[in-house]
C-alpha cells in the first residue's frame, strides 16, 4: 500500500510528496502533455538538473553497483519552480527484501510511473523516480551502472564519480520533443492487472519475494505478448 503522508521537502522518509508550498507565486499551467514546448522543456530541465546522486542498485561483497539518481531537494526546487505546486511524488513498496518500489510522478495533472528493485528501500524509490523520469522523456546515456567500493557503515563511495549526463531531448536549436503517450491499450492494461492479481496470491502462499525479484527483472512487459511472458514465469512459482 502507498504511503499517504504529505510534505514538500520530506524526501526518503515519506511516501507522498507534493509541491504544496512553493517559494514564490506561479501562474498555473495547463495540463504538462498540452503545454508549450518550452514549458515542458523546462520540466525535463529540473529533471536532468537533479540526476546528480547515485543509489545502491545491489552490494556482492564489498563492492556495490550503483546507478545514477536524482538528488531530491535540487528535484523538488526544480519542479516548484516551473510548476509552483502543480506537482507530487507518490511511493508504493510491492516488496520489501528485496525492495521493490513503483514511483508514481505527476506533474501538471500527467502521471507516469517508474518501477525499479535496490539494496535498500530508500535506494529502490529513488530509482524507481529516476525510471518514472524515462516516461517523460530524460533519460541518461547508459543505464549500465557502475561498481564501486562498499563499506557496511559507510555504504558506497561515489565520491570519485562523476554524475552521468542524461540524453537531452533538444539542443539550443531544435524545438523540444513532445511528451510520450502513456500506453492505453486496454488489453495491456488488463494483461497488467492480471499480474498484480497474480502477485498478491503469490505474496498469501509465502512467493512473494521471488515474485518481487521477476517482477524488478523484467517490469510488467511493454506488449501484451511481453506481459503473458511475465505472467507466465510467475504463475511458474506456483508450482515450486
Amino acid at each position: 500500500m502507498p504511503d499517504s503522508e504529505r510534505g514538500p521537502r520530506n524526501p526518503i522518509t515519506t511516501g507522498s510528496v507534493s509541491g504544496s508550498q512553493a517559494s514564490s507565486p506561479v501562474s498555473p499551467l495547463a495540463p504538462l502533455a498540452d503545454a508549450p514546448r518550452a514549458e515542458l522543456e523546462s520540466v525535463r530541465a529540473a529533471m536532468r538538473a537533479s540526476l546528480v546522486g547515485w543509489a545502491t542498485l545491489r552490494v556482492q561483497e564489498d563492492r556495490a553497483l550503483v546507478l545514477p539518481a536524482p538528488d531530491l531537494d535540487a528535484l523538488y526546487s526544480g519542479l516548484e519552480r516551473a510548476l509552483g505546486a502543480d506537482w507530487s511524488v507518490r511511493y508504493a513498496a510491492d516488496h520489501a527484501a528485496p525492495a521493490v518500489v513503483r514511483a508514481a510522478l505527476r506533474l501538471a495533472g500527467v502521471e507516469r510511473e517508474g518501477l525499479s528493485q535496490g539494496h535498500s528501500l530508500q535506494d529502490a524509490r529513488l530509482l524507481a523516480l529516476a525510471d518514472a523520469f524515462r516516461a517523460f522523456g530524460v533519460a541518461l546515456a547508459t543505464q549500465e551502472g557502475q561498481w564501486v567500493e562498499y563499506d557496511a557503515e559507510e555504504g558506497p563511495n561515489t565520491h570519485e564519480l562523476e554524475p552521468e549526463a542524461p540524453i537531452r531531448g533538444a539542443g539550443t536549436q531544435t524545438a523540444p520533443s513532445p511528451l510520450p503517450e502513456p500506453v492505453r491499450d486496454p488489453h495491456l492494461e488488463r494483461a497488467r492487472k492480471h499480474i498484480d492479481d497474480l502477485l498478491e496470491g503469490l505474496k498469501a502462499t509465502g512467493m512473494g519475494k521471488a515474485a518481487a525479484q521477476v517482477l524488478a527483472r523484467r517490469g510488467y512487459g511493454n506488449t501484451v505478448e511481453e506481459s503473458r511472458e511475465v505472467y507466465k514465469e510467475l504463475k511458474s512459482l506456483q508450482a515450486r
